[in-house]
């Protein structure tokens, strides 16, 4: 019972390696944009203004300072475009034209753009979280190496040999290798077959265990926060898979601290969803080009939105999407969605029946896992909108929950 889609929107958020010296000096020629960046320093506790138009490559390589720095970027350019995602009610209908996905710390600007996190909470959290990773890396030596190519069962080989994880599954031929510097450096002296190895200009292995003090400090915050149900679609780094739930995008952006990038699975995920067009938020170019190799061959456009002069195209793509036809009337219900494409087995639950919220409604198989779903709020089971087998694409309903017992 998969919906038809005929044009679907993907919005990528850079994570930190994007950063660029100068890279807000061209935008600060718009309107609000040196009042937007000073207010979000003052939330960061941070120069992002500084920072961003005469800091040099060291200054900005300082993770305390880059993720904020960077998520700011992206979220005051979101805003100028003046259409990307924003809340929308749950229905069928809606909430599947655009799909977002951010890559690392971008994750949490996607979470702002889905509707889960204020601006300033999104900004607020990066900032606890820059501080607790620079802590953990200051403990010991680690840093990151892009793996470019090969053949990926010898460069897993490889990074096991020289005790290295796997950080980053980026996609487009590209692993990133995270730990200690001799084993980078050895890697980098004897690569792989037709495997080409670069440093990366980051402070430590991130999205390893050597975070793990850095995840401790989050998972001690997040209780505090109030997290809305995504908006829009949402697919996570760990495995690609859509998050319907706001705890579940919270949770997994602490876990993310310590577990690897899986950003080549939101690429296999965005492409099974049939996008049509993607916008890559600046500071632009890495995601856009990674999706361009993996997707080598088709007709996506992918837009990477690199100085003001590339605007008008964005607005264009935001404008195809908004002038998909919605709803006149919005109902009171909401819908648990697929977080995944493949094979549906519902939970053996009657409809009329109360749920509270997590109630496991029943489980998705796809080639690469098994998502299990659940009631992402308390809620009465209106109606489910599949039977045992049927092939759903992720974002596809599953099942319309009324958010209390209706008079």
């Amino acid at each position: 019972m998969s919906a038809t889609v005929r044009y679907v929107l993907a919005v990528l958020a850079p994570g930190q390696g994007a950063q660029k010296p100068g890279m807000l000096t061209d935008w600060l020629e718009l309107p609000g944009a040196e009042s937007f960046f000073r207010w979000a320093g003052a939330i960061a506790d941070a120069d992002l203004l500084a920072l961003g138009t005469t800091g040099d490559a060291e200054a900005i390589k300082d993770t305390a300072v880059t993720q904020p720095l960077v998520v700011a970027m992206s979220l005051f350019v979101a805003r100028e475009l003046d259409g990307l995602p924003g809340p929308v009610a749950h229905t069928p209908q809606t909430g599947r034209d655009v799909v977002i996905t951010g890559h690392s710390v971008g994750e949490l600007t996607a979470a702002a753009l889905a509707g889960v996190l204020s601006v300033e909470a999104a900004i607020a959290l990066t900032a606890v979280r820059a501080r607790a990773m620079a802590a953990a890396c200051a403990q010991t030596p680690t840093g990151m190496s892009a793996v470019l190519g090969g053949d990926p069962d010898e460069v897993t080989a490889a990074l096991e040999k020289h005790g290295l994880t796997p950080a980053n599954m980026n996609g487009g031929g590209q692993v990133v290798a995270a730990g200690p510097l001799e084993g980078l450096a050895a890697l980098r002296a004897d690569p792989p077959a037709k495997a080409r190895v670069m440093p990366l200009s980051v402070a430590g292995a991130f999205h390893t265990e050597y975070m793990a003090p850095a995840r401790a400090e989050l998972e001690g915050l997040i209780g505090g926060l109030r997290p809305a149900e995504p908006s829009r679609l949402l697919l996570s780094n760990a495995d690609g898979a859509a998050v319907t739930s706001g705890r579940e995008v919270l949770s997994r952006l602490v876990s993310q601290v310590t577990s690897p990038v899986r950003f080549d699975a939101c690429l296999a995920t965005l492409r099974e969803l049939g996008v049509t067009a993607v916008i890559e938020l600046p500071p632009a170019g890495a995601l856009a080009g990674l999706a361009k190799r993996e997707w080598k061959g088709s007709d996506i456009e992918v837009l990477a939105v690199s100085s003001p002069a590339d605007l008008d195209r964005a607005r264009a793509l935001i404008e195809a999407e908004r002038g998909r036809p919605e709803p006149d009337h919005l109902p009171d219900w909401r819908v648990v969605v697929s977080p995944v494409r493949g094979t549906v087995s519902p939970a053996a639950i009657a409809e009329g029946t109360q749920l509270p919220a997590g109630t496991p409604l029943g489980r998705v198989r796809s080639r690469r896992a098994e998502a299990d779903l659940s009631a992402g709020y308390d809620g009465v089971l209106a109606e489910w909108l599949v039977q045992e087998g049927d092939l759903v694409d992720a974002g596809d309903p599953i099942a319309r929950l009324y958010p209390e017992v209706q008079s």
